[in-house]
């Protein structure tokens, strides 16, 4: 292999949080869903379409200076539900979290269809989604029963 080949394409960091193994092309939907893409201070890299020997490609984002708490890996759950995540303290990893993309989402998105009942205001209903299915990825409302578009999703983050 090539000296190429075995350099880093992107740097280590100090502190911080770096999502591995997230399917290629869909690091940007990542950033949106953990509201990474705009108003943050935090340097954030992003690496898409990596060679990988068990997905082909993937993609990878690195985060500085900030650790993911358990509501962002529930988000990142709907969009790379088998991306690793590795918290990093002085350039080592100091824990790797587990995402769990369980048989219901609760209160991580609300339902898309515009006349479900938990877009009414009157109606104080838990926003949850049944996962008829992880690949591909197949989300209903508990609700209304309606199939969610996880492009969709990203816009509807609680």
């Amino acid at each position: 292999m090539s000296q190429e080949h075995n350099m880093r394409r992107v740097t280590a960091i100090q502190n911080g949080t770096v999502i591995d193994h997230i399917p290629a092309g869909q690091a940007m939907r990542v950033l949106e869903m953990l509201g990474l893409d705009k108003g943050t201070s935090v340097p954030v890299s992003l690496v898409m379409n990596v060679p990988s020997m068990k997905m082909g490609t993937k993609d990878i984002i690195k985060v500085e200076d900030r650790e993911l708490n358990q509501a962002e890996l529930n988000r990142l759950a709907l969009v790379a539900p088998d991306a690793h995540v590795a918290i990093i303290r002085a350039y080592s990893v100091a824990e790797k979290l587990t995402i769990e993309l369980g048989d219901e989402i609760v209160n991580v998105v609300r339902c898309t269809f515009s006349n479900c009942i938990t877009i009414n205001p009157r109606e104080p209903l838990a926003h949850r989604l049944r996962v008829l299915s992880r690949v591909p990825l197949d989300l209903r409302c508990h609700y209304c029963g309606r199939p969610q578009d996880p492009d969709e999703l990203v816009a509807n983050v609680i």
